[in-house]
């Protein structure tokens, strides 16, 4: 299908008051699920991410390890801590590969962890996981270094790995409790939880089930028939925390589809999940 001249005018213009609404404003993005897996993917979500900083909003990317973790702890060195891995992976490889693409998308990208500035604190959380380090349940955020280099005109790109509060050790954190926290305490307008299905559906066998749009009230009762059930439940749970303290709208998105971002945050045509 072509878009004429006519089309693509129409797109713009349905963008404007979007921007409009958002400039100067921040969304932080949980990054993470199948758009870290396929390359076409993680193009996409990279020129969303720059189209959006280029047009004035303040974009805020917290992400978690993906698939990467699993891999580098089954060829890690014997005897190395699981957790030093982690931050290897997370701090390193994943958030620096990350910074680079946006860097050279031609937008300043600066990465950061929770340790940094003391940033996230956490204490231990006590986990069946395994392989995932030192868990922890985050307890504190200090946005100074994010604010800083939001200041300064940077994407900050935050890994998350967040500093005890309890002890003299780091702890891996879940990345969507990040997110909400993260923006929580930025008072972000919006908080973009990317995942591997279209939102929540009302049938998990048609994703023609969608639920555009839940408040608040509505969460417990979709518990209680398990609409919500698994590990939508923590994103839920992040989603619905945010809200209460704040941040003004929340959507679980489709990371499987291209350039998802763009079509949520600057159209009409809402594709994922949006509690409010």
């Amino acid at each position: 299908m072509e878009f004429s001249y006519t089309d693509r005018a129409q797109v713009l213009v349905e963008a404007l008051p979007y921007i409009q609404d958002y400039s100067k404003k921040t969304i932080v993005i949980k990054y993470g699920g199948n758009a870290m897996l396929s390359e076409e993917l993680r193009r996409a979500v990279i020129s969303d991410i720059i189209l959006l900083k280029l047009v004035g909003i303040n974009v805020v990317v917290v992400h978690g390890g993906g698939p990467e973790i699993a891999e580098t702890l089954e060829q890690s060195v014997k005897g190395t801590p699981s957790m030093d891995v982690v931050q290897m992976v997370l701090c390193g490889k994943v958030n620096k590969d990350l910074v680079s693409m946006l860097n050279r998308g031609g937008c300043e990208a600066v990465g950061l962890c929770g340790l940094d500035g003391g940033m996230l604190q956490a204490t231990k959380l006590e986990t069946n996981e395994e392989g995932l380090g030192a868990m922890g349940e985050i307890s504190a955020v200090q946005p100074k270094v994010i604010l800083d280099a939001i200041q300064a005109g940077c994407i900050p790109v935050i890994a998350t790995v967040a500093q005890g509060a309890d002890a003299d050790v780091s702890y891996n954190v879940n990345a969507d409790a990040a997110a909400a926290k993260i923006a929580i305490a930025l008072k972000a307008e919006k908080l973009i939880v990317m995942t591997d299905v279209r939102g929540l559906l009302q049938d998990k066998s048609d994703d023609g089930t969608l639920l555009s749009q839940v408040r608040l009230p509505e969460v417990p009762l979709l518990v209680r028939e398990g609409v919500i059930t698994g590990g939508m439940l923590s994103k839920v749970e992040c989603c619905v925390e945010a809200v209460r303290n704040g941040v003004k709208r929340t959507h679980i998105l489709d990371g499987r589809i291209p350039h998802s971002i763009l079509i949520e945050v600057l159209s009409d045509a809402g594709i994922g999940t949006m509690i409010l």
